[in-house]
């Protein structure tokens, strides 16, 4: 058994600082990792961030005031939101009976249970018929299955206008707005294809000009067109070549720095390509992150682990909670069966050129 998340790192390891917090002379050791080494790791990685997110689950509770203006979305339904979504694809991504499995199904029914069954979205829906959250946040609930008549006999003229046509948006959060439409069973508002080609990645950039705003718009890029990896035949060849290319330079720069929410995300994108799993990326990088991960479940988003394996909450909430959520979400796309390349899949809907 290969180095889990609660042991210390192995002799074979690179160079490091607190708890797997890569030093110099880890790029060059993460390239020669050994066959095997991410699967030896991930179930643990996977029902570890599972159990940290299901002993915080009340972190996730809204407020009494959430319908207020003086709100935080970001504090509040954001994270609920989060949870749904994640939680909903972990579910159903891993295999009935398991623990993983009823434990996402559990998280989502929490989430559910805050929004009360879709009534305080739709209370949402009515106090801001403008903003697209709302919208997003209910199809995510959708898109599992949950669903509420009168949130969408209020969305579907509001989804109807020209306002909601244009609003302004960066082209992949347009696109994770045209994936939503899709779960919810609207007619998108405009052609995926066209948003898709003014993104960041659909534009084929430099890689070099990765940094991390442009990471982070690119895996999302990837999470809605995708249907947060649950369709990689819609994936477009030029796009399935070219992250195959450099998504190992840009992981490898997000271990070197401590970016280790942003090093889930492309993780999950690896994931959620069509055909075979680029699998020395997944073993060179998944035993880095298991040993980031904190004894208790929990991911940092960012810096070195903090040293002390045994407090029972080493972060704030507010500073874990995503990258934990997206490292289980990663774990479970990362562990799904192989699909061969070129391999349909029924009711998966065709590539987006």
């Amino acid at each position: 058994m290969t180095t889990t998340a609660t042991e210390g790192p192995s002799q074979d390891r690179p160079a490091e600082g607190p708890r797997g917090y890569p030093g110099p002379g880890g790029a060059a050791h993460r390239e020669h990792a050994a066959p095997g080494a991410a699967l030896a790791v991930l179930p643990g990685v996977l029902r570890g961030a599972l159990a940290w997110t299901d002993a915080h689950r009340t972190h996730f509770t809204l407020p009494d005031d959430v319908l207020e203006p003086h709100t935080q979305v970001n504090a509040t339904l954001k994270p609920l939101g989060e949870l749904a979504q994640l939680g909903s694809t972990i579910r159903r991504t891993t295999a009935p009976g398991t623990p993983e499995h009823e434990l996402a199904g559990d998280l989502v029914a929490y989430a559910w249970e805050q929004v009360a069954a879709g009534e305080l979205l739709l209370e949402l829906l009515r106090a801001e018929p403008f903003a697209a959250y709302p919208y997003e946040i209910y199809a995510a609930f959708a898109g599992y299955g949950l669903r509420h008549e009168g949130f969408e006999a209020l969305a579907r003229p509001l989804t109807a206008t020209r306002a909601w046509a244009h609003t302004e948006q960066h082209a992949n959060r347009q696109l994770g707005l045209v994936n939503s439409e899709r779960r919810v069973g609207a007619v998108p508002h405009t052609d995926a294809g066209a948003v898709l080609s003014r993104t960041w990645l659909g534009g084929l950039s430099e890689p070099w000009m990765f940094e991390g705003p442009s990471g982070y718009a690119l895996t999302h890029t990837v999470f809605h067109l995708t249907d947060w990896g649950r369709m990689p035949d819609r994936v477009p060849a030029r796009l399935d070549g070219y992250l195959r290319t450099w998504l190992p330079a840009w992981a490898d720069g997000c271990l070197e720095s401590g970016q280790w929410d942003l090093t889930g995300e492309l993780l999950a994108v690896a994931a959620s390509l069509p055909g075979p799993a680029p699998e020395p990326l997944l073993d060179a990088v998944w035993p880095v992150l298991a040993d980031v991960q904190h004894p208790s479940g929990c991911v940092p988003e960012t810096g070195p682990p903090v040293p002390d394996t045994t407090a029972p909450d080493p972060y704030p909430f507010i500073d874990c909670y995503h990258s934990t959520l997206v490292t289980a979400f990663a774990a479970a796309l990362s562990l799904r069966p192989p699909r061969g390349a070129g391999e349909t899949v029924p009711g998966r809907e065709r590539r987006t050129a």
